[in-house]
């Protein structure tokens, strides 16, 4: 267990479970507390990642979702607080997961119910890593001025009330988070303030005990008093007795128990908590509140007394001069949500659109951070371009130049293919260009021009995971698939098309590496055996080379290069590219002039 401060004001969490509420009531908490940085690194969604927009002040930022634990943790390594809301089903398995990542030193559990066998072993492996376990059943926790933990303290008014925007002087810890909001409030009207108050959770075994925060509270300089809230139930409370009588704790210390309602009841009864339930005389709130007044606690006689005794202990310190006196600042003022707002005109609409590739606000505009003018001045083509709004980097010279050419070589290839005569038969129809464009940009698919992407895919999980040419193209046709990228209609093994030719004559001249290019040709010399057609298309020459330009270029993660295939990137290519072509059919069918298409009959079988 942490001996010291477990939070400051630059203290980040990863949030599990995505939800809006409490984390925009953490990004507030921030912009309240002057924070510069938000408190929220990452968010963690099982199966998902992107990014979710919420508000900092006035600025609205895009906090990264990861699909993981793992992932998150590496990607915000000073994150050291792991916020869990998930489920009590799966509450255990998660928090266990982020303790065991060597940045997370907090995990906080907001679920209740959940199991007790889990949560000892939790608590078990946080104690032997030397990591702190709010919860389960816990609101969080929350250092004034500094960092807050979800809803913890409630409400934006509710934390001005209480003046939790700045630090006090007081240690406050219970078990209880709604009462916590109630003594944040009690402890800010008789005292100069929460330094940090701590809700450890209500069920049985609390990750942490009431006694673990005391200490640490001790041994903060800050802290000058601390307030204790316990509850009937259990044993927590005499391990703080043990270390008010040991003397290990200095400080003034103010405690009561609540529940001594409970023996006006004939029988055994459930306050709230699942700890909270008396299972004997020494677990009655009498016998802890008698137990802590023995071991030199200040304890009232009631709950009405206690903010008495708060203050007065409070007044005693200001007295001898343990407390300097707090300058008080005015918080800034948070802008209300639209849906706060809107009556009284004062409101933030969040955007609909996020955009990482071009930025049009300033004086220029801007591809990938580089901007026009910069384009124009260093002679930059419509590669380097694709490279900025494609791959969001400046891509080497012959990576740019490779991608010039798969365009050139991809621009038209004759009317008679299915885009083209979609195109000119739309252009002869008398419409527009776009209309022109669409309808043979439709046609691009798995059986025209689409193959570029699924050749890559293919050719490049079998090249990792090392399968010999026979074995690729042996389980494709026991799957029923064609090898994408292999065969044409006119082509042979003796009549090789001219556009394979040249992209391999520049990927051998220029690129650091060709492997995924040699694996598709050994791919083609088995599949010319098997038929004289089958050979590398332009196709599968650009899907190949294109994951070397990826791989070689040592710019790319794996990651990425996969995200690159899956999206469609390089079907992107053909796509821009044949648009050149198609244009240029319908600007050719307008110039001519050419009349309504209508098919002869003499090309079409009529048959029943």
């Amino acid at each position: 267990m942490a001996t010291g401060q477990i939070f400051s004001k630059t203290t980040q969490a990863l949030f599990y479970n995505f939800k809006q509420l409490p984390i925009q009531r953490m990004l507030d908490f921030d912009f309240l507390c002057g924070r510069e940085t938000p408190s929220v690194a990452g968010i963690i969604n099982p199966g998902a990642e992107g990014f979710q927009k919420l508000f900092f002040g006035q600025e609205e930022i895009a906090i990264p979702v990861h699909s993981t634990i793992e992932a998150a943790c590496a990607a915000h390594p000073t994150a050291d607080v792991f916020i869990n809301f998930a489920s009590f089903r799966s509450a255990a398995a998660s928090s266990k997961s982020a303790l065991r990542q060597p940045t997370i030193r907090v995990v906080a559990i907001i679920a209740e119910g959940v199991p007790e066998s889990d949560t000892k072993e939790l608590i078990a492996f946080a104690r032997a890593n030397n990591k702190v376990v709010l919860g389960p059943a816990t609101v969080g926790g929350i250092q004034a001025g500094a960092f807050k933990i979800g809803d913890t303290a409630g409400t934006i008014d509710n934390i001005i009330q209480c003046k939790l925007y700045r630090p006090g002087s007081v240690g406050f810890v219970s078990k209880s988070g709604g009462m916590s909001n109630e003594l944040y409030n009690t402890i800010a009207r008789v005292t100069d303030g929460i330094y940090e108050g701590i809700a450890i959770g209500g069920d049985v075994f609390p990750g942490s005990t009431l006694s673990d925060h005391v200490l640490r509270f001790n041994n903060i300089p800050q802290v000058k008093m601390i307030v204790v809230l316990g509850e009937l139930g259990g044993r927590d409370e005499y391990s703080l007795v043990e270390a008010l009588k040991q003397g290990r704790i200095s400080k003034p210390v103010v405690a009561w128990v609540s529940g001594t309602c409970a023996r006006l009841f004939k029988s055994e009864v459930q306050f709230g908590h699942a700890g909270a339930k008396s299972g004997g005389e020494m677990e009655s709130a009498q016998a802890k509140n008698q137990a802590l007044k023995d071991a030199g606690a200040v304890v009232p006689t009631s709950y009405e007394a206690f903010e008495t005794s708060i203050k007065e202990t409070f007044e005693k310190l200001m007295e001898g001069g343990n407390i300097t006196p707090i300058k008080e600042v005015i918080p800034p003022q948070i802008p209300e949500d639209l849906n706060i707002a809107i009556k009284s005109g004062k409101v933030r609409a969040p955007t609909h659109i996020i955009s990482t590739i071009s930025d049009d606000r300033g004086e220029e505009p801007c591809y990938a951070g580089v901007p026009m003018s910069s384009i124009v001045e260093q002679g930059y083509g419509i590669g380097d371009v694709i490279s900025l709004l494609w791959f969001k980097r400046s891509l080497p010279r012959y990576c740019t130049h490779f991608i010039e050419i798969c365009i050139m070589l991809c621009a038209d290839h004759g009317p008679c293919v299915s885009g083209a005569h979609n195109t000119i038969v739309t252009a002869r129809a008398g419409k527009d260009l776009v209309s022109c464009l669409v309808s043979g940009l439709l046609t691009i698919g798995p059986r025209f021009g689409g193959a570029v992407d699924d050749a890559a895919r293919y050719f490049k999980d079998a090249y990792d995971r090392n399968l010999t040419p026979y074995e690729f193209v042996e389980s494709m046709k026991k799957k029923g698939i064609r090898v994408p990228g292999i065969g044409h209609r006119i082509k042979r093994g003796d009549n090789r098309d001219k556009r394979v030719e040249l992209l391999q004559l520049f990927a051998r001249t220029h690129f650091p590496s060709v492997k995924y290019m040699e694996y598709a040709v050994q791919v083609e010399t088995y599949t010319l055996s098997k038929a004289n057609n089958l050979v590398l298309n332009v196709d599968g020459a650009i899907g190949s080379l294109f994951l070397d330009l990826l791989a070689g270029s040592g710019m790319f993660t794996k990651q990425e290069i996969d995200e690159i295939v899956e999206i469609g990137y390089l079907n992107g290519l053909f796509v821009l590219a044949r648009a050149i072509g198609l244009i240029g059919h319908t600007f050719d069918q307008k110039r001519l002039k050419q009349p309504l298409y209508r098919h002869p009959w003499e090309d079409v079988l009529y048959t029943k």
